[in-house]
């Protein structure tokens, strides 16, 4: 990871700390290429946490957004999960 990633997910862990009491509803938003198994790929990183997952696909298909309301414990839980669905190719996280 370089130095700029690593800084942003800092100031969004401190971000997160200051303005949430632990464990808090967090609602990620992700747009994945629907190619391969993306779309799988995020919704199983979110497997077996009681995650409430809505996906849409663009007019032309060639994109999908993946919305995901879910319960995390702390701050850290949260970067973690980005950087674990960061290995997707093509996938923005919003």
């Amino acid at each position: 990871m370089d130095k700029n990633t690593e800084e942003f997910y800092e100031r969004l862990k401190v971000e997160l700390d200051n303005s949430n009491t632990w464990p808090a509803e967090y609602l990620y938003k992700f747009i994945v290429p629907t190619v391969d198994d993306n779309v799988e790929r995020v919704e199983n990183a979110f497997n077996c946490m009681g995650a409430i997952i809505k996906t849409t696909k663009s007019k032309t298909g060639k994109f999908t957004s993946i919305s995901v309301d879910v319960t995390m414990k702390n701050a850290q839980e949260i970067v973690d999960k980005y950087q674990e669905v960061g290995t997707i190719k093509g996938i923005v996280s919003l």
